[in-house]
């Protein structure tokens, strides 16, 4: 089955790619979680709608990116949540929580779908985050967890 991404999916390809796929992964796995549309002659319009936004929005050179993951590694970035008295949280902190709080640090706007969080973050304390930057560059932070 041929597909059309509209989303980046790990191990298989970015936003804007022409895949080729098994029929079942793609009909019971991508199709319906709209991370892709089924490929069509018409729709090389698409892909490079696709792709314009997609490089509007990358950054684009590896020195960029470089800069970027420096500027991030020496951030200090805090985040309050509501907490139980054993520094339990309610809830769990996702990674349009640590986008915003890397703003709110002073920190560049980071996509929340670049930011890998490996452990669901449950507890107050530090964690550290990676931040997908470009294929060849990764930042890790420290996020501060606080209870309110």
């Amino acid at each position: 089955m041929k597909l059309i991404l509209t989303h980046e999916v790990d191990g298989l390809g970015a936003p804007g790619d022409v895949v080729e796929v098994k029929d079942g992964y793609g009909r019971n796995y991508l199709l319906p979680r709209g991370v892709a549309i089924r490929w069509t002659r018409g729709g090389q319009k698409q892909i490079d709608s696709i792709r314009r936004a997609r490089q509007a929005r990358d950054i684009r050179t590896l020195e960029e990116a470089e800069q970027v993951a420096e500027r991030l590694r020496s951030l200090r970035v805090e985040l309050g949540r509501r907490a139980g008295d054993g520094g339990r949280l309610f809830g769990s902190v996702n990674a349009a929580d640590v986008a915003e709080a890397v703003t709110a640090a002073g920190g560049p706007q980071v996509d929340k779908r670049r930011i890998e969080i490996r452990n669901p973050i449950k507890s107050v304390g530090e964690h550290k985050v990676r931040i997908r930057l470009h294929p060849e560059v990764s930042a890790t932070i420290a996020l501060e967890v606080v209870g309110d």
